[in-house]
């Protein structure tokens, strides 16, 4: 069992909106938050707003989701980050959602991110400060179920 990592501060709380007719958090919302947990990971790596200036974005081509344990209505919720590689087009990163105070796993998402050129609306290679940030914080493990290249094709 890998050691529990140091959280950061809440990043949301489980909405009676979000909740289904199970009594859990519906998993559209799982994404909504993997998506805001994105938002904290990209000024660390030059990316968002500062990148669309430049013309250029990051467009999720491929996701997966492991549903590990049961959100619930007022849940704080933490997410980590990872830069799992890239690519000279693509990144690969994983973020894992925790119960804020318990610190208990309650999904992990990872994702295939390519960088495109607003311009034309294409994939185009990644500039080369960005590359630099990537590098600095790349963990090199390969993902659980994802890869910057396709497997077996």
């Amino acid at each position: 069992m890998p050691e529990m990592p140091e959280l950061p501060p809440p990043l949301a709380v489980v909405r009676p909106d979000w909740v289904d007719n199970n009594g859990h958090m519906n998993m559209g919302f799982y994404m909504v938050v993997f998506d805001i947990a994105t938002d904290q990971l990209w000024p660390r790596l030059g990316l968002g707003a500062p990148f669309r200036e430049r013309g250029l974005a990051t467009f999720a081509a491929e996701a997966w989701v492991n549903y590990v344990r049961e959100a619930h209505e007022g849940m704080p919720l933490a997410c980590t980050n990872e830069v799992l590689g890239y690519d000279g087009k693509r990144l690969l990163a994983t973020h894992r959602m925790y119960h804020a105070r318990e610190g208990w796993l309650a999904a992990e998402n990872e994702v295939l991110y390519l960088c495109v050129d607003l311009g034309i609306r294409r994939v185009t290679g990644w500039p080369e400060d960005v590359l630099a940030r990537f590098a600095a914080l790349s963990t090199g493990r390969p993902g659980r179920r994802l890869a910057l290249a396709r497997r077996g094709g």
